[in-house]
């Protein structure tokens, strides 16, 4: 479907970075489901019994949107597993849910490094051109490297103002479906959250943005369910090509229109690394 936006009724626009972005999502889930299958299959040689393996479906029910902390002990209730909170900075071996998350850090670092990371053409094409109606763009990510992440993909410039997981952990800022980090980056915006959009792809992400009062929620859904229509998005599009800025279908730019370090005037299949 086609979304017509004007931007003279908006101030700001706010993604989500994991999966609106960047296909870090994929990259996020892959960190996660080795993390668990080496956990589960440790705890199988310890006498425990066989689980249920991590899914896609625990991915968006348990992770997507969370603290790597809230997010493991969250899976691991849903598994009815049990383990010691620890402490934010327990080295990775260590069997508790802090030691866990930052084993599962690490994995995530090893993978962009050797993967690279997909860039959303459709997206950087929506936020350049709202940029030069004069709206302020701002991402958001429950991980502790966006600012690798934005490096990696060649997306520093592109977006200046970021409340990722370690603003979230210094400021005290509850994870999604709370609207606390979104709200945050609304006010470094200078924006009211009824004058932004918001643009989010998982369920957590749609709550928060109704919980915040934001002016326009949109859901991207890339897998073509209907999930996101059910929990608090105006629209919902498989990709921001969907997006009709003040009438006019919006060319594609280049990496030098925008100021970026990586021409993003390529097919979208390729990876930045």
């Amino acid at each position: 479907m086609t979304v017509r936006l004007t931007a003279s009724d908006f101030d700001g626009i706010i993604l989500d970075l994991d999966g609106v972005v960047t296909d870090t999502a994929a990259v996020h889930e892959a960190a996660w489901r080795r993390l668990f299958g080496g956990f589960f299959q440790y705890r199988r040689g310890r006498g425990g019994e066989a689980l249920r393996p991590f899914s896609h479906e625990d991915y968006l029910a348990y992770v997507d949107g969370r603290s790597r902390y809230e997010a493991a002990q969250a899976f691991l209730a849903s598994r009815k597993i049990k383990v010691p909170l620890g402490i934010a900075n327990d080295p990775t071996h260590r069997e508790t849910i802090c030691g866990l998350a930052n084993r599962k850090d690490a994995y995530f670092v090893e993978l962009v490094a050797a993967r690279g990371l997909r860039v959303y053409e459709g997206t950087v094409r929506l936020v350049a051109h709202l940029q030069r109606r004069g709206l302020q763009a701002a991402v958001v990510s429950g991980s502790r490297h966006c600012r690798m992440v934005l490096a990696a993909a060649g997306l520093s410039a592109l977006f200046p103002v970021r409340v990722d997981g370690v603003d979230a952990e210094r400021l005290g800022l509850a994870g999604k479906p709370e609207p606390a980090m979104i709200l945050e980056a609304a006010d470094r915006l200078g924006v009211r959250p009824d004058r932004a959009i918001l643009v989010e792809d998982a369920e957590p992400g749609m709550v928060a943005g109704r919980k915040g009062g934001f002016g326009l929620v949109i859901g991207v859904d890339r897998a073509g369910g209907d999930l996101l229509r059910t929990h608090g998005s105006d629209v919902v599009v498989a990709d921001l090509r969907e997006v009709e800025l003040d009438g006019q279908v919006m060319p594609s730019p280049t990496g030098a229109a925008l100021g970026l370090a990586d021409p993003l005037g390529r097919p979208e299949a390729e990876t930045a690394r």
